[in-house]
C-alpha cells in the first residue's frame, strides 16, 4: 500500500502542454534487453475538484503526478475537461521524468466548485523474462545516471551494517544475473508479507515482516549494497523494484521483479499504469528533504474571514 507523501512547489520545470491525443513522449523506444509482453489498453483519468466552503478562496494551486512514457507503457492525452474558475493547466517534468499536471484557481466564491481533470489513454505492455541471462551482468563503470540509483535512499539504508553484511553473503561467489536472484529471493525468505506501518529496510530486515514498500525497499537496498543499480516503480495502488544489468556489448537495461506476491523475477505480468520510477526525489522548495514518492499537492490563501477549499482527488482507471 503507497502512503502517501506531501509535496511542496517545484518551480522553474515547467514543459510545454502537449495537445490532446498527442503522445507526451513520442518515440520512447523498449530499452536494450527487454523484451515486451502483450500490450493492455485502458483509460485513466487524473484530476482534482475543488469547492470553496465556509466562504470565498484564492490563489489555489495544486500539482498531480500523471502518468509518464516508459519503454513498456505509451501514454497520450485524449481528454482535458477544465471548468470555468480554473485560470491555467499545464505539464511539467521534474528529474527523474516525474510528470506532473499543475492546477491554477485564482478566485474561488464561497459555494462554488472549480475542476481539472484529465484524461488519457495508457498502452501497458508486459515485460517478459529474458530467455538468455547468462552474458548479463553488473555494469563495471556506471554512469551518472545510473550512480544516483547506487546510494541511499528515504528508508532504503544501503549503508546499514546488517543490511551490507546479509548483501554480501547472499551475493558472494555469484555473478551478473545470479546474484541479483539470490537477493530477490533471500529478501523473500527474510521478509513476511504483512501490511503495516511504512518502515523501511532496515527494519523489515529486524522485523522479519513488511508490505511491498518494505519488500521493495530491502531488495534495492541490498543491490545496492552490492553495485547493482536499483530504483521503486510506482503504480497504481503498489509498487516494485526494478534492476539495471548490461551485455556483452555494453547495452544495459531495467528488468522488474514482483518483491511481493506472485513470484516475478526479470519479468512483470501486472499492466498497472505507472507513475514514476525511483525513490529519491527532490523537490526545490523544501531543500534538504527528499522524496521517495511524489504525491498530490494543494496550497491557497484564504481571505479575511473566508472559507477553506474541500479537495477531491481524483485518479482512477478503466
Amino acid at each position: 500500500m503507497i502512503r502517501r507523501l506531501l509535496l511542496t512547489l517545484a518551480a522553474g520545470l515547467c514543459t510545454a502542454v502537449p495537445a490532446a491525443g498527442q503522445f507526451l513522449d513520442a518515440g520512447a523506444a523498449p530499452a536494450a534487453g527487454i523484451t515486451l509482453g502483450d500490450v493492455r489498453t485502458q483509460k485513466y483519468r487524473v484530476g482534482v475538484v475543488v469547492v470553496a466552503e465556509g466562504g470565498p478562496c484564492r490563489g489555489i494551486y495544486a500539482t498531480l503526478p500523471v502518468p509518464a512514457e516508459w519503454p513498456e507503457q505509451r501514454v497520450r492525452i485524449v481528454g482535458e475537461d477544465v471548468s470555468p474558475g480554473v485560470k491555467n493547466l499545464r505539464y511539467r517534468t521534474l528529474p527523474g521524468d516525474l510528470k506532473q499536471m499543475i492546477v491554477e484557481i485564482p478566485d474561488l466564491p464561497s459555494g462554488q466548485s472549480a475542476h481539472a481533470i484529465v484524461t488519457f489513454d495508457l498502452e501497458r505492455a508486459a515485460i517478459l523474462a529474458p530467455r538468455d541471462t547468462a552474458g548479463l551482468r553488473i555494469p563495471e563503470k556506471p554512469g551518472r545516471e545510473l550512480r544516483e540509483y547506487l546510494g541511499p535512499s528515504p528508508y532504503i539504508e544501503t549503508r546499514d551494517p546488517k543490511i551490507v553484511r546479509l548483501a554480501k553473503a547472499t551475493a558472494e561467489g555469484l555473478e551478473g544475473w545470479k546474484k541479483v536472484e539470490k537477493i530477490y529471493d533471500t529478501v523473500r525468505e527474510k521478509v513476511e508479507y504483512r501490511n503495516g506501518e511504512l518502515k523501511g529496510a532496515r527494519r523489515a530486515l529486524a522485523d522479519g515482516w513488511g508490505d511491498c514498500e518494505e519488500l521493495t525497499c530491502l531488495f534495492i537496498a541490498m543491490a545496492r549494497a552490492e553495485g547493482i543499480p536499483a530504483r521503486t516503480v510506482w503504480v497504481e495502488g503498489h509498487c516494485y523494484p526494478e534492476f539495471y544489468l548490461v551485455d556483452d556489448s555494453g547495452a544495459g537495461g531495467w528488468y522488474p521483479c514482483q518483491a511481493a506476491g506472485t513470484r516475478a523475477f526479470g519479468a512483470m505480468p501486472d499492466q498497472l499504469p505507472i507513475l514514476q520510477k525511483g525513490d529519491d526525489f527532490r523537490d526545490p522548495d523544501r531543500p534538504g528533504k527528499p522524496l521517495r514518492y511524489v504525491a498530490e499537492f494543494m496550497k491557497g490563501s484564504q481571505l479575511t474571514g473566508g472559507g477553506r477549499p474541500k479537495v477531491t482527488w481524483i485518479r482512477e482507471g478503466g
